[in-house]
């Protein structure tokens, strides 16, 4: 499997894994990955949120990448095969990897 730590490694392998997204909804709001699962960092810590499937991989993503090593870290003491995505969404966009705002237009990371 590819690295999902990386964005380009995550990008390849969306269909195989659950991408989750735990910024914000003002963030989640400006720009998202298409197929991600939307799960704000503080419901995520108090084991709100959609659930998840356990025997999938888990990649986490934020803005930057310091929430998503805390979610991971969360999710990986619950059980899951949980990864940060390093750089989370300011690299996605810098790699010019898709991802949109809920209407269709193209996303802008908040």
């Amino acid at each position: 499997m590819a690295d999902l730590t990386s964005v380009k490694g995550v990008h390849q392998q969306l269909g195989r894994i659950q991408l989750v997204d735990c910024r914000e909804p003002y963030e989640w709001n400006a720009g998202r990955v298409d197929g991600a699962i939307h799960i704000p960092l503080n419901a995520l810590m108090a084991g709100g949120g959609p659930a998840l499937d356990p025997s999938k991989p888990v990649a986490v993503i934020c803005r930057s990448g310091n929430r998503s090593e805390l979610a991971a870290m969360m999710l990986q003491a619950r059980g899951f095969e949980a990864y940060n995505v390093e750089g989370g969404m300011e690299h996605w966009a810098r790699e010019g990897l898709p991802f949109s705002a809920p209407d269709g237009s193209p996303g802008r990371v908040a």
